[in-house]
């Protein structure tokens, strides 16, 4: 899998003030890419990440002028942008979570109009159909798994019709389209806590809290035995720009197919903390389906590479930099990488 860079491309990140977004420019940055911008409606001191070198702009990418706006001269634009969180949030706020159609919608009509060479767009498992994860202890989900549709409502819907639209705009306007279904993100420069955070963050909090605390026990919702796998930034950051590269015209899953119950990840993030906690299962709390991993057979053949750092190393990582940011009283609201 190799990526070839012309350091003279004009890149847009949208959705640069969130995690992913913030990691993308990071790596950008770092392979030596000079003519970057990002955007997000956050204020500039709300972003996780934020570099002096990158033409940082603030804009609401759900009106289409702002979008246009954005993307004017660029050759490529990434499009992380969207309201969305850990499943609280989602559960609990579908409308939101399908207004962020308004963000494609635009960013792919910019792209049209524009020229903008290529379009990466962040898709979700949440697109897979509901009746195939109701147990626990299921095979990793094939692309193909989405259908017949069955997405998680509100957020899953708005996944898939938006992949549709890529899929169209491609077909109908040869907008060059490429997208990849993500499979429960986490790692360092990420939210931790204020609702949006997932659970391996949502875990390190907790147990961090009750180690500083010295009162070892915390709440887990549902009872533990649901299944996910959770995929490393590192590794999101390099197949995200391997399949922006690539001739994969539909989406594709990018997530680790290491598939552990919730209970098992608090059994790292405890051996981590060097503390045992007492469990209390929240049965009413949000929780998703049942079961959830990635099935990593056509990214393994299409880019001969597939997510491949193993949840214990990535949570080692996490739990040191979410650790170090409660000890310094730092929040969600809090700028954490400025260069």
């Amino acid at each position: 899998m190799t990526n070839q860079i012309d350091p003279n491309k004009k890149i847009v990140v949208c959705g640069a003030g969130g995690f992913i977004g913030g990691a993308i420019l990071a790596d950008l940055r770092r392979q030596g890419y000079t003519n970057l911008r990002g955007v997000d409606r956050k204020p500039l001191n709300r972003w996780y990440q934020r570099f002096s070198d990158v033409e940082n702009r603030v804009a609401d990418l759900q009106f289409r002028a702002e979008c246009f706006e954005a993307l004017q001269g660029m050759d490529e634009c990434f499009n992380f942008a969207a309201d969305m969180g850990g499943m609280g949030f989602i559960e609990n706020n579908k409308a939101l979570c399908m207004l962020s159609v308004l963000i494609n919608t635009h960013l792919l009509e910019a792209c049209r109009h524009l020229g903008v060479e290529r379009y990466f767009y962040a898709s979700s498992a949440c697109v897979y159909a509901g009746y195939k994860q109701k147990e626990a202890d299921i095979p990793g989900l094939k692309e193909e798994d989405a259908y017949p549709a069955d997405p998680e409502d509100g957020y899953g819907w708005e996944k898939l019709f938006s992949e549709r639209m890529c899929r169209h705009f491609r077909e109908d306007f040869g907008v060059r389209t490429r997208m990849a279904r993500y499979h429960n993100v986490y790692g360092p420069n990420g939210t931790f806590d204020g609702g949006r955070e997932k659970a391996p963050a949502a875990i390190c909090r907790k147990i961090i809290g009750a180690k500083l605390a010295s009162k070892h026990e915390i709440e887990i919702w549902g009872d533990g035995k649901q299944t996910r796998s959770f995929m490393f930034i590192e590794d999101c950051v390099k197949g995200t720009q391997a399949i922006m590269a690539s001739e994969v015209l539909d989406a594709i899953n990018l997530g680790s197919d290491e598939m552990v119950s919730i209970n098992q990840l608090v059994g790292i993030v405890e051996e981590l903390s060097g503390i045992t906690v007492k469990r209390s299962y929240n049965l009413d709390a949000p929780k998703g389906v049942r079961g959830r991993s990635s099935d990593n057979t056509r990214i393994k053949q299409e880019l001969d590479w597939a997510p491949d750092i193993r949840l214990r190393a990535g949570m080692e990582k996490t739990y040191a930099w979410i650790y170090d940011q409660m000890v310094s009283g730092n929040s969600k609201d809090s700028v954490v990488n400025i260069s």
